[in-house]
């Protein structure tokens, strides 16, 4: 089991979470020109690192609060959380 540190209410239980999916994905803007292919490649396309992979996270059971985790998907190691108007963070060997 996971332990996340939340950046409000510290170290918790993985149980206490939900994830969100992948972080730092930008929508396309909405106007009549955007082609069915850039939506689906926004709603479906992922990046599916060996690696350093940054996601989402929601604080389900607890403050409620949306945050970014950058996780080992080989270790599982959290390697950092941070709020989402922060920047997207850079390891060495990144994926993204």
């Amino acid at each position: 089991m996971l332990m996340i540190r939340c950046p409000w209410c510290g170290t918790r239980s993985e149980d206490e979470f939900t994830y969100g999916g992948q972080a730092h994905i930008a929508r396309p803007f909405t106007s009549p020109d955007v082609s069915d292919q850039v939506w689906a490649d926004y709603l479906y396309v992922r990046s599916n690192p060996k690696g350093i992979h940054h996601e989402r996270w929601h604080h389900t059971y607890g403050c409620r609060q949306w945050f970014h985790i950058a996780r080992d998907t080989v270790t599982h190691e959290v390697k950092a959380v941070y709020r989402l108007r922060d920047p997207l963070l850079q390891f060495g060997g990144d994926d993204q």
